[in-house]
């Protein structure tokens, strides 16, 4: 049977992801880890993991039917994970819509079979990937605001060395 990677996310407007591009190669040196590119730079909401088409539609049609308002959320933090090599961009105080959203979202993938870590939800933008050596962090009074009107269903296609995140479906937020 075949399956897809698969996770709930929040995409970031193309400006924004620009900019965090330049602010990542002025912040953090070529040494620090394998910078993330600049289209997969997203904040993800549920991790899925492998899902069947029938899982992933069932998941689909409940996503449809989440309503809550949309909200704006402060990029204010940054941090470093050393085990698994990554460094972050996250918010000092992820807004309550931010937490409910991925709430539901996370809920509804355990139902469906699809293994939900038992860590609590740290809500954060991956910059670099394979930083397994102390990362000097920037210093605090960076920031960046965005207005999260969507959220989507991204497959994470991997081919020629590279993963590539594909939105498959979009779903609004309440005004």
């Amino acid at each position: 049977m075949s399956t897809q990677r698969l996770f709930f996310a929040i995409s970031l407007p193309d400006a924004m992801q620009q900019q965090l591009v330049r602010w990542r190669a002025d912040t953090f040196s070529a040494e620090a880890g394998r910078p993330v590119a600049a289209a997969n730079l997203h904040l993800t909401l549920a991790f899925l993991g492998e899902v069947t088409p029938e899982t992933a539609q069932r998941l689909q049609t409940l996503a449809s039917r989440i309503v809550q308002p949309a909200f704006d959320l402060d990029l204010d933090d940054a941090g470093h994970w050393p085990r698994p090599g990554v460094v972050w961009l996250g918010c000092q105080r992820a807004p309550r819509g931010l937490l409910q959203l991925a709430s539901l979202l996370r809920a509804q993938a355990a139902r469906h079979g699809c293994h939900q870590s038992p860590q609590p939800f740290h809500p954060h933008i991956t910059l670099l990937r394979q930083a397994t050596q102390p990362v000097a962090l920037p210093p605090r009074g960076f920031h960046w605001r965005f207005r999260v009107a969507q959220f989507s269903l991204f497959a994470s296609d991997f081919a020629q060395g590279r993963t590539r995140y594909r939105a498959l479906a979009s779903w609004p937020l309440q005004p």
